[in-house]
């Protein structure tokens, strides 16, 4: 399984060359530092810790700066834990090139938060009637439980509330061009969050 961990940039356009216009995400993905090992003789499973970006040294706490020392890595900003199942020591990099063009890959990450959101836009109700009487429940959701049954709201009634900063993941995304260069890696499409946003790249395991 290749995986790796960038920042979402934004996106772009790119052209084929037949002159189609092709909509791209542009990520910059790694380069990635091997922290640590996990091993299924000590903890059960088996991963690697990878660190990615940089911050100022005041922002580090003590022990973040220790568990950095201990591997001879350089503190990184994000550290998250991928599968992988090759034979790479603490301090190796994974770069962007693990991936090639035309490969399929699976992206994950924090949507955009949208706050509190009323029914019609978070859950595509079609809001109350503007006539009979009615003047100020055009956007309302209607009974949420009449009085005689149920006589209560049900678990999971769909409602007004927060929208948005859910753990997205989006499917069987296009490479579309690989920047080793600038580590930049241009996935067909949209992926999740905004720009600055951590996401995780992987190689697909589902069948096409």
């Amino acid at each position: 399984m290749k995986e790796l961990i960038g920042i979402k940039l934004g996106m772009t356009r790119i052209f084929s060359s037949d002159g189609e216009a092709i909509p791209v995400s542009v990520i910059e993905a790694g380069p990635c530092v091997i922290v640590a090992k996990r091993t299924p003789e000590k903890h059960g499973y088996r991963a690697i810790q990878v660190g990615f970006g940089t911050k100022r040294n005041s922002l580090y706490n003590k022990p973040e700066l220790g568990h950095f020392k201990k591997s001879a890595v350089e503190p990184k900003r994000h550290l998250k834990e991928i599968d992988y199942d090759g034979e790479l020591e603490v301090g190796a990099e994974l770069k962007v090139d693990i991936f090639k063009k035309g490969e399929k890959v699976d992206i994950t990450g924090i949507s955009k938060g949208l706050g509190f959101q009323g029914v019609m836009r978070r859950h595509n109700f079609g809001g109350g009637s503007s006539t009979h009487g009615q003047s100020d429940r055009q956007r309302s959701p209607g009974s949420i439980g009449s009085s005689s049954y149920p006589s209560r709201t049900y678990p999971g009634q769909r409602m007004a509330g927060k929208m948005g900063k859910d753990r997205i993941t989006v499917l069987n995304l296009e490479v579309a061009q690989v920047l080793s260069e600038q580590n930049l890696l241009l996935v067909r499409g949209a992926i999740p969050g905004k720009k600055g946003t951590l996401i995780k790249i992987r190689k697909t395991n589902r069948k096409r």
